[in-house]
């Protein structure tokens, strides 16, 4: 699925984030110390190289909501944007933090002038956010940014699953055209 609001592609995809040649920055669900660890966090620092994580130790810790930006070493992008989202249930407010996260990383990329940028549905799967209301938070982010865009003409969301794909799709279809 894809659609354009304003200078933007928005799309939606089933596969898998580390193999996104056509993007320049990939976002990665990262863990406050900016570790490898499981889910998209793991993938992407097999895929990145060892490089990756001794570049992020002087970068870590960052707090629920935050981005930061590193080479991307091995993968086939330019650049990774890490962001810390909230664990459901823990860190509050969840909606407002996992927000930022995507306001954050759309912040740094337009400061280093980078046009594409691929997400995951962040703090979905180990952290516990519900799909659902994840996915309307993200895109009430990026949506509520697009005006401000000058540098991303294409946002990119890799799911890791057709369910999850078939949520954002319903939810970016429903929002886009409210």
């Amino acid at each position: 699925m894809e659609i354009e609001k304003g200078s933007v592609r928005l799309e939606c995809l089933e596969g898998d984030i580390t193999r996104q040649g056509d993007i320049d920055a990939v976002v990665n669900a990262a863990n406050a110390y900016l570790r490898s660890g499981g889910g998209v966090a793991g993938a992407i620092h097999r895929a990145a190289g060892p490089e990756l994580e001794k570049v992020c130790r002087p970068l870590s810790p960052i707090k629920p909501g935050e981005a930061v930006i590193t080479p991307a070493f091995n993968l086939p992008n330019r650049y990774v944007i890490h962001c810390l989202g909230p664990v459901y249930g823990v860190d509050k407010p969840e909606g407002g933090i996992l927000f930022r996260c995507y306001s954050n990383a759309l912040k740094l990329a337009e400061k280093h002038r980078i046009s594409s940028v691929a997400f995951p549905a962040i703090s979905t799967g180990i952290f516990g956010f519900p799909m659902e209301k994840a996915a309307r938070v993200a895109f009430a982010a990026i949506l509520s940014m697009v005006p401000e865009l000058l540098s991303v003409t294409s946002i990119r969301f890799v799911l890791y699953n057709k369910e999850s794909l078939e949520v954002h799709e319903s939810v970016l279809a429903e929002m886009a055209n409210s």
